[in-house]
């Protein structure tokens, strides 16, 4: 099998790719002088242009908003995909067949393989849509659609089909157009079956699901007839080679510049209720494909609304007014809301609506007020749990305290967590400074039990921290790092490597400097491996740990030491050489990032003419950097 792809072929891609026509097919360019060009910026609304080509150097700059990069990045950012996959669509526009070097761990499908099954979806789905509008047989399908308030030509927007009844009439039209059996069935559009070839879905209406760049990768499939051998109202494509539920969001191609540009993310339950919102006029809406919203979902909307190194805007989960719904809600807030360094939210139709229903029984104005009526997750939490009790009674609403607590102390955010104590008090309809005693001494008795271990378990700092009264003041002047935030992961990761597995990580670990770890804790103990002789003359194991720890002076750093010696490494099995380089190059991109984002805020303040030297030296220290991160990416890939 293909694994990366040649270093020629991605500098002939380079070659040929040239930057003003890449960019001129979605940006229109003008004459800007000194052979550049400008025009307005697509990563930000502006009325006069500010966004700057420059053929010559290959590289584009926007003066409003700070982005950058060569034709590469463009393609990364405009179409949100990776390096590879950005050099794999720049040679497809190129007319490059490219070619992929053999070996490594985890090696790359080649294009054509992909290719052929993207095809055989685009064809499928074509077939799938032609079936709903033409097809006797699809009543049922254009009948479910209308029942639901949507028209033929508004399906057609989301490519929606109908799946003939017949266990073998798409396997026989894919056929017709050269696609082989083994193709269809690694596709997931048929499986075998005794007589030869059963299509995967019959008899159902089905949407495509795409990937974030508008491949068809899948299907979603919904019941229609009594008589459905398969129970399920609905099923999926099976996991292959291009479909992965966890990485997919329905109705992300068609809603990804929306949710850029308004840095907002609605999150709905189903096919249908994304229609009716970006009918009625929410185009940030997407849902999940027959899987619970996680990491990986998580992880499709930061590289949609990462902005430098934080991510903003707001993440808004619809759910019905059920008890499921009830039950959804609060499980967002178990599993999803820190991990997002942004603003959650919850919207909640009362009358168990959802927003397909909610459009077809009130109007399109319903679906946006449902949106717009969302409130904090943080909030939504605290005052499900206050609902569960009597309020008009002294008992109840001590007894609602004792409930919310948790919820309170849990936020992180030292203010915030502040905040929701006083509202807290105000919807309990108590005395502020009593409750906010109470959750005090329910923060320190956490705190006692989980140090003594007498718990339930080990609580972070962040988890127990006091939510009203600052905690003594510590006798290290250095902060322990919160395990879970998600900003400091890697460097985490990258420092137990190093304890574990020094010999993994050698000289390329002990060059790093200290200023890639952002956190000084992290730093700090960093600076003890160095001190210890670094991970290139480690043997490992009890002698290098005591080392290390015999090299600090600060004691939470020991017992950070220790911790991180023995906490488990986020890789199955045991980690490869691969896996720390991967960790290193991470926090290096990182720390580029970072200063490259320093650079380019400089030069937004600077005036180009009247600083015209000065301007010029950052702008080459921001080319530098870039051709630096792009080394560095290129570095990764090859050890993937």
């Amino acid at each position: 099998m293909a694994g990366r792809i040649k270093d020629e072929d991605i500098a002939l891609v380079r070659e040929r790719s040239r930057i003003e026509d890449v960019i001129g097919a979605q940006v229109g360019l003008r004459s800007a002088g000194g052979g550049s060009l400008k025009g307005l910026c697509p990563f930000h609304d502006e009325k006069s242009p500010s966004f700057n080509v420059n053929p010559s150097k290959g590289f584009f700059h926007c003066f409003g908003c700070g982005e950058g990069g060569d034709v590469i990045d463009f393609v990364m950012k405009t179409d949100h995909l990776s390096f590879a996959d950005a050099i794999e669509r720049l040679a497809g526009r190129a007319g490059i067949i490219l070619r992929y070097e053999e070996g490594g761990s985890a090696p790359r499908q080649s294009t054509g393989k992909r290719t052929r099954l993207i095809e055989a979806h685009q064809a499928a789905a074509e077939f799938y849509a032609a079936q709903l509008a033409e097809s006797g047989e699809a009543i049922a399908g254009r009948k479910f659609l209308d029942e639901r308030g949507f028209t033929l030509e508004q399906a057609k927007v989301f490519g929606v089909g109908f799946a003939p009844r017949g266990w073998d009439q798409l396997s026989k039209h894919l056929r017709g157009l050269r696609f082989t059996d083994e193709e269809l069935v690694t596709a997931g559009l048929a499986r075998e079956g005794q007589r030869g070839l059963i299509d995967r879905f019959m008899g159902r209406l089905l949407w495509p699901i795409r990937d974030i760049s508008g491949d068809v990768v899948g299907f979603g499939a919904r019941r229609l007839f009594d008589d459905d051998r398969i129970e399920a109202k609905y099923v999926n494509t099976p996991e292959t080679p291009i479909y992965k539920k966890s990485h997919l969001l329905y109705g992300m191609d068609l809603a990804k510049k929306e949710i850029k540009r308004r840095g907002q993310a609605v999150i709905v339950e189903g096919y249908t209720d994304v229609m009716a919102c970006h009918i009625s006029g929410v185009p940030t809406a997407i849902a999940t494909c027959g899987t619970a919203f996680g990491v990986d979902h998580v992880q499709v909307l930061r590289r949609l609304m990462m902005d430098a190194s934080a991510f903003h805007g707001e993440v808004i989960f619809t759910f019905d007014g059920d008890a499921a719904g009830q039950k959804a809600a609060q499980k967002a807030y178990d599993e999803q809301d820190q991990k997002f360094t942004t603003a959650t939210y919850v919207s909640v139709e009362p009358d168990g609506l959802d927003p397909c229903d909610l459009r077809l029984r009130k109007g399109d104005d319903a679906v946006r007020e449902l949106v717009a009526s969302r409130v904090p997750l943080f909030e939504f939490a605290i005052r499900s749990e206050l609902n569960r009790h009597n309020l008009e009674t002294a008992e109840g609403r001590v007894a609602a305290m004792q409930a919310a607590a948790p919820k309170v102390i849990g936020i992180r955010d030292r203010a915030l967590r502040h905040e929701y104590g006083r509202r807290l008090a105000g919807w309990l309809g108590m005395d502020v400074d009593a409750v906010m005693s109470t959750l005090s001494e329910i923060a320190r008795r956490n705190q006692r039990a989980a140090t003594s271990g007498t718990g339930p378990g080990r609580a972070s700092n962040a988890t127990i921290a006091d939510p009203v009264e600052e905690a003594p003041p510590p006798k290290e002047k250095l902060p322990r790092p919160d395990p879970r935030d998600p900003t400091l992961m890697v460097e985490r990761e990258l420092l137990k490597v190093a304890l574990q597995h020094p010999q993994l990580t050698g000289p390329l670990y002990d060059d790093l400097d200290a200023e890639v770890f952002t956190a000084p804790a992290y730093a700090g103990v960093h600076a003890a491996i160095v001190g210890a002789g670094g991970t290139s003359s480690a043997a490992g194991g009890e002698e290098w740990i005591g080392k290390i720890r015999a090299a600090v002076t600060v004691e939470m750093l020991r017992g950070l030491v220790a911790e991180l010696a023995v906490e488990p490494l986020r890789t199955a099995g045991e980690p490869a050489k691969r896996y720390a380089t991967e960790q290193i190059i991470s926090v290096q991109l990182a720390a580029v990032s970072r200063k490259v984002d320093g650079l380019k805020g400089k030069l937004q303040r600077m005036n180009p003419v009247e600083e015209t030297e000065a301007y010029n030296r950052q702008f080459g220290e921001v080319i530098a950097l870039e051709q630096y991160r792009h080394a560095l990416r290129e570095r990764m890939i090859d050890d993937l």
